[in-house]
């Protein structure tokens, strides 16, 4: 053996392998979407010092990193935080002292520089930081309640990157563990259990403690949560074991000090979610505990933090005075975020474009487990409504699709709208219906099961519901079409009586409103169920169901059983994501049948005429023709579904003192005896649904058509609501809850003098001295709704005062442009305080800035003053591109059809 040439081959290899290394170094530039690859988080340790008394904190992030090629630096997110220190190392703990740049402060990322070529392999970071706690409710931030500080967090969609330095994308999944050093008066909740407290000695550290909580499953960054402060910790019922889990769950309540009584009722009904979604997924709940927090102030409606979910506190915080609407809605949110532990948390999509998979999943689950544990809630109603919502956007050209190209941060904010959500949900419905409950859900646990832990994309889930199902391409090529095409389908119908035969022609095309400028041929793959008459041996009429795949432009379909004078529902169970036109003959005999539908086609129905008026097919006359027979209905989704296109119609189209009087009679004769018959008090024993058309009724016929009646039964109560009690503090408990933002809208309006203080003043001192929720926003809308030009500027400006927290301003501003001054005014108080406003509610909020301040707008001017002044704030103001062409698109469609209508035929 030659030792001494082996050891120069060694040597050789050796030098060989450094110039490789050295080579492959990326040399590329800051990555302002998605990161690259070559290095990949393994699992993070963050370890935080926080106390809600301070204005930041401090901490220390180790993120565990496989370096997949050789590099000098590798890149991250990080967001406004000021990074002191950063050592790697090794796996054979040897260190390395690095550096923390900022490459892109507007997208928060940040550079790691190494100091010199490192091979591949895997490393640890260590960066020790300190942050400001956010202002515009991301990341950490701080919020007060009675006084008291409270800091939690909100990652989602790429805010935990003013956390903690990392990874900030949801294809990055990896454990976390995390222990948070606070005051020994501070409670402190995170993801998972806490498994360890150390009471801290030294004397900078006396009266802290530090406590640990158990290594997370992989998360992506965006789950990450944790919240600090004098937190009332209410214990619920324990979560039993099932066949699925064999454990029991611990579940508990966090909420603000004082208020933890009032979690109760939340937590009440939580374990029965639980176990539903378990039965359905057939997978156990996947984390260690479920506790639900009730944040004193939240950008969202909730968020699914496993094991830590946050709630907008009036959805938690429930007593015997809490407003009907939301204790309906703490239910179906708490439904809506567990299905999410399973949807979006357990299997999490790679990248924004399939934000769907996790919002769409968890709105249609949602509506599963409420008609399944509270079938009087009518949640497949809440479902077709929400699909006509969805396509009213859907039917903008500047619309998104389902799944969007993500191209920039912007582009995410966006993505959180009625498409993802709504539309998402109405498509899977359609989809479940076409494949059958049973085989729908075979496919979806085959997903769960196959990608736990992990990320999935929308055609991982397409190809398992493909083989569940046993269908071919034709079925992924006809869901992938609603996925990856936006717009609303039109189908349009025709019987005929052909060779002794019924035969239904149909023909599709996109729905476009009258004046777009959108292209109407388009092809999607659309399940088509028809429901139709037929008449029995004994001449009694019944209906059959029948349904084709229509993937061509053209089709038809012979109705078994039905003859040449049949009924025919296009959309049998308003199932279908489509809207449909009739032959007028056939349109003429459905109506006349209009009672022989289930609720579900009486809303595709409404639909249909909502539609076609805003289509130009037809006029006033024939939307004022059909409301009386909706408004009849004994369901109340049913009876108010024309709602919206009367408030059109009086705000729009109404020329004259005749016209506006005809609407104002016709709603006094559909709706006010239906009011007068529920009163404007809560009855004993009465439906949740009873006090849902109350509080509908009554806005719409005080507000919009103004009905004197309506008015000062509202205004009675608001006087009793304004008295002082002995403490100073008015009583709001006076009027009926469900109506009281009706109730304080109007009395701002009418602004009585009884007193020495108006209304006015009464509500602004109120709200300095009121922490209910439910009470705060029915305040804050009856501030807005105030009309008088001295009040109404004295309300909007409000929104840039602290006593109204950020979570709050979209509330207060809303309701004065529709129910106050309206939206010239708005717009001229818009344009002299933007930038306190962008200030205050962070650049974020770009993309629904057009629609809150611009929205209902109806005229050229309009819609020119509003691209005049976003046009030069694009850059500044992340997702405000769409926001704008959107309300823009609404506002040129509004004037269209405006325009052509004829105001004269309200009076035929």
């Amino acid at each position: 053996m030659c030792t001494t040439r082996r050891f120069t081959l060694t040597a050789l290899a050796l030098g060989i392998a450094s110039f490789n290394a050295a080579a492959a170094t990326p040399n590329d530039s800051a990555p302002l979407g998605k990161l690259p690859r070559w290095a990949q988080p393994l699992a993070y340790q963050l370890d935080l010092r926080v106390d809600p008394q301070q204005s930041d904190y401090s901490g220390n992030a180790t993120i565990d990193i496989d370096l997949k090629q050789a590099a000098d630096h590798l890149w991250l997110h990080g967001q406004d935080l000021n990074v002191s220190k950063v050592t790697l190392t090794d796996k054979r703990k040897k260190t390395y002292a690095a550096q923390y740049k900022v490459a892109a402060q507007k997208e928060g990322v940040a550079a790691i520089e190494f100091g010199q070529t490192l091979p591949a392999g895997r490393y640890s970071v260590a960066l020790e930081y300190s942050a400001p706690f956010n202002q515009q409710l991301e990341g950490v931030y701080k919020v007060s309640s009675q006084g008291a500080p409270y800091v939690i967090t909100q990652m989602e969609a790429i805010s935990a990157r003013y956390a903690f330095p990392g990874f900030d994308e949801p294809a990055f999944k990896t454990p976390f563990t995390l222990s948070l050093t606070v005051p020994e008066n501070q409670v402190a909740v995170a993801n998972t259990r806490q498994v360890g407290e150390q009471k801290l000695e030294k004397s900078q550290d006396r009266g802290w403690h530090k406590l640990s909580f158990a290594p997370t499953r992989p998360l992506p960054t965006y789950l990450v949560a944790f919240a600090v402060g004098p937190w009332d910790v209410v214990n619920g019922p324990e979560i039993p074991a099932t066949k699925w889990r064999p454990q029991a769950t611990p579940l508990r309540g966090i909420a603000p000090q004082g208020e933890g009584e009032r979690i109760k009722p939340a937590l009440a009904q939580t374990p029965a979610i639980i176990t539903a979604l378990e039965d359905y997924f057939g997978f156990g709940y996947p984390f260690d505990k479920v506790d639900l927090l009730a944040a004193p102030d939240f950008a969202a409606g909730a968020m699914e933090n496993p094991g830590l979910v946050t709630f907008r506190d009036y959805l938690m915080l429930l007593d015997a005075n809490s407003p009907a609407h939301n204790v309906r809605g703490s239910f179906n949110v708490t439904a809506h975020e567990l299905a999410h532990q399973w949807f979006g948390d357990t299997v999490t999509m790679p990248w924004w474009d399939d934000l769907w998979l996790n919002e769409a999943f968890a709105t249609w689950m949602q509506s599963k487990i409420t008609r399944q544990l509270h079938p009087e809630y009518r949640a497949d109603l809440e479902l077709i409504s929400g699909a006509s919502y969805a396509m009213q956007s859907d039917s903008l050209v500047s619309v998104r699709r389902i799944r969007q190209p993500i191209t920039g941060n912007g582009d995410i904010e966006t993505a959180f709208d009625g498409i993802t959500y709504q539309k998402g949900a109405a498509v899977l419905n359609m989809f479940e219906r076409y494949l059958g409950t049973d085989t729908f859900r075979q496919g979806v646990r085959a997903y769960i099961k196959q990608h736990q832990f992990s990320s999935a994309t929308a055609d991982d889930l397409v190809a398992a519901l493909a083989k569940a199902s046993g269908k071919d391409q034709r079925f992924a090529k006809a869901m992938q079409s609603f996925l990856d095409q936006s717009g609303v389908p039109l189908v349009d119908t025709s019987l005929s009586w052909e060779d002794g035969k019924a035969v239904l022609h149909l023909k599709q095309q996109r729905y476009l409103p009258l004046g777009s400028t959108g292209e109407a041929k388009r092809l999607w793959g659309i399940p088509v169920c028809v429901r139709y008459g037929v008449a029995d041996s004994s001449g009694n009429g019944s209906a059959k169901t029948q349904c084709e795949l229509l993937d061509q432009e053209q089709g038809k379909m012979v109705l078994q059983g039905a003859s040449a004078s049949s009924w025919y529902m296009p959309n049998a169970d308003a199932a279908g994501y489509y809207r449909f036109n009739m032959a007028h003959e056939d349109l003429a005999r459905l109506t006349a049948s209009l009672g022989q539908l289930p609720d579900t086609e009486q809303l595709a129905y409404a639909d249909a005429i909502n539609a076609g008026f805003d289509g130009g097919a037809l006029d006033a006359a024939a939307v004022l023709a059909a409301a009386p027979r909706l408004a009849q209905s004994n369901t109340r989704e049913v009876a108010t579904a024309l709602i919206p296109t009367l408030k059109w119609l009086s705000r729009h189209e109404a020329r004259n003192p005749a016209q506006q009087a005809r609407l104002v009679e016709l709603a006094r004769q559909m709706y006010l005896p239906r009011l007068q018959q529920l009163g404007y008090q809560r009855r004993a024993n009465e439906s949740q649904d009873d006090a849902l058309l109350r509080a509908s009724l009554a806005s719409f016929l005080a507000l919009d058509m103004k009905l004197p009646e309506v008015r000062q039964a509202l205004l009675a109560q608001g006087k009793q609501a304004l008295q002082p009690n002995a403490d100073g503090q008015i009583k709001l408990a006076a009027a009926n809850p469900d109506l009281l933002r009706s109730v304080l809208a109007v009395t701002a309006q009418e602004n009585p003098q009884d007193s020495s203080d108006s209304a006015i003043d009464v509500l602004i001192k109120a709200l300095g001295n009121t922490s209910e929720p439910a009470q705060r926003m029915a305040i804050l809308s009856g501030l807005g709704s105030a009309k008088a030009a001295g009040n109404a500027e004295r309300a909007r400006n409000l929104a840039l005062d602290p006593r109204v927290k950020v979570g709050e301003i979209s509330t207060l501003l809303y309701a004065s442009r529709e129910d106050g001054e309206g939206r010239d005014a708005m717009w001229k108080w818009f344009t002299a305080n933007h930038a306190q406003l962008i200030k205050r509610s962070g650049d974020s909020s770009g993309g629904k800035l057009p629609g809150l301040v611009a929205g209902d707008s109806c005229s050229q001017r309009e819609a020119d003053r509003l691209t005049t002044f976003f046009q030069p704030l694009l850059k500044q103001l992340p997702g405000a591109e769409r926001g704008l062409a959107q309300t823009r698109e609404r506002a040129l469609l509004c004037t269209a059809l405006r325009d052509k209508q004829d105001p004269e035929a309200i009076l035929r």
